[in-house]
């Protein structure tokens, strides 16, 4: 199992973070001109803390809408980033598995699709593309739609932790990972609290990672932690709970 950080979008905190760390996630903004970030400076970070490269595709880009216009221009957007991204070394790419409307089932045929060829672009760039699941926010697909549409168009999965947390609490830890975690290739780590705190270090919230332990214990994908902070010590203490709970055995 390799494990890392989110960093953002800053090439800053990517280098006062990364050291000790396997990799780090990059997000990449929405309209982001790629030409302007720093290649070279990127690789330099990473290589001089042994470390590989993930990034995030945009948070606000929905993969599916109900014209086709805009659909071919989804496909095309992701498929120039996912270019970039294969051009400076990224292992995997982090897709939000969100929809104009999540809960118009007519969409749905339509949101296969458009990952399956999204997926395929990344193929073609070394890169792959890992969806994740964002059903507690108001455009992302429900846990169960999108665990079924990735096993039908045959793409790896994003678990986020958190977020399956403040969609559908353990119960929906625990559904999602003993239907699904076949498919996880990417894990994002943190804890949450139902009042709605998410992205706190592990143990600080409610999150029973138990529940991970028993359905993911012996993970061999990657791990990026994904705690909203810079202090160093919080976060190679989360990246150690990490580990003690998908390196081990099951409970």
């Amino acid at each position: 199992m390799d494990c890392g950080l989110t960093v953002g979008d800053s090439l800053d905190r990517m280098a006062q973070t990364i050291d000790g760390f396997d990799l780090a996630e990059l997000s990449l903004g929405e309209g982001v001109d790629t030409a302007e970030i720093d290649a070279d400076r990127l690789e330099t970070i990473l290589d001089d803390a042994g470390a590989d490269l993930c990034v995030h595709l945009p948070f606000k880009q929905v993969v599916v809408t109900p014209v086709p216009e805009i659909n071919e221009a989804i496909l095309d957007y992701q498929t120039r980033l996912l270019e970039w991204a294969g051009s400076v070394g990224a292992r995997k790419a982090v897709l939000h598995g969100t929809a104009r409307n999540p809960h118009d089932t007519d969409l749905r045929p339509l949101f296969a699709e458009q990952l399956e060829a999204i997926a395929t672009a990344g193929e073609e760039f070394g890169v792959e593309l890992v969806v994740e699941n964002v059903g507690h926010q108001k455009q992302g697909l429900p846990l169960s739609v999108l665990g079924d549409l990735a096993r039908e168009t045959g793409t790896a999965v994003c678990f986020d932790v958190g977020h399956a947390y403040m969609e559908d609490g353990d119960d929906g830890v625990d559904r999602f990972c003993s239907r699904y975690g076949d498919l996880v290739s990417h894990v994002h780590v943190h804890d949450a609290r139902s009042r709605g705190d998410t992205h706190i270090p592990i143990g600080a919230g409610e999150i029973d990672y138990d529940v991970v332990r028993k359905h993911l214990a012996g993970f061999d994908g990657t791990v990026a932690i994904e705690v909203f902070t810079d202090d160093l010590t919080l976060l190679r203490d989360t990246a150690d709970r990490a580990r003690a709970c998908l390196e081990g055995e099951p409970s």
